[in-house]
């Protein structure tokens, strides 16, 4: 299982890397919307500063969530290049690029 924020953190970091990867020329693709949907099973503590933890669960893990505290989160994400709102271009040629 892995936290819903890290698995963002990861999908972030990964877009990064193929927008880092695009050619200055050439052929590139626009970024579009993104959607992902994941199981996640919540946890809550209850004490002074109660708050739920979400995590996403990865299938055939070993994990023991209850049926019945697993839910489908369907999240779309529209990325943006910096404060410019501009989408980012990607391209699957960082072998290429390394050369």
């Amino acid at each position: 299982m892995i936290e819903l924020a890290d698995f963002v953190r990861e999908l972030r970091r990964e877009l990064e890397t193929a927008v880092a990867a695009a050619p200055e020329e050439g052929l590139r693709f626009e970024l579009g919307p993104i959607e992902i949907e994941v199981s996640v099973g919540v946890e809550k503590t209850a004490n002074a500063a109660a708050k739920a933890r979400f995590w996403v669960l990865e299938l055939g893990g070993e994990g023991t969530v209850a049926r019945s505290s697993v839910q489908t989160v369907k999240l779309t994400l529209k990325p943006h290049v910096g404060s410019s709102g501009l989408p980012p271009y990607v391209s699957g040629q960082e072998a290429e690029r390394e050369r």
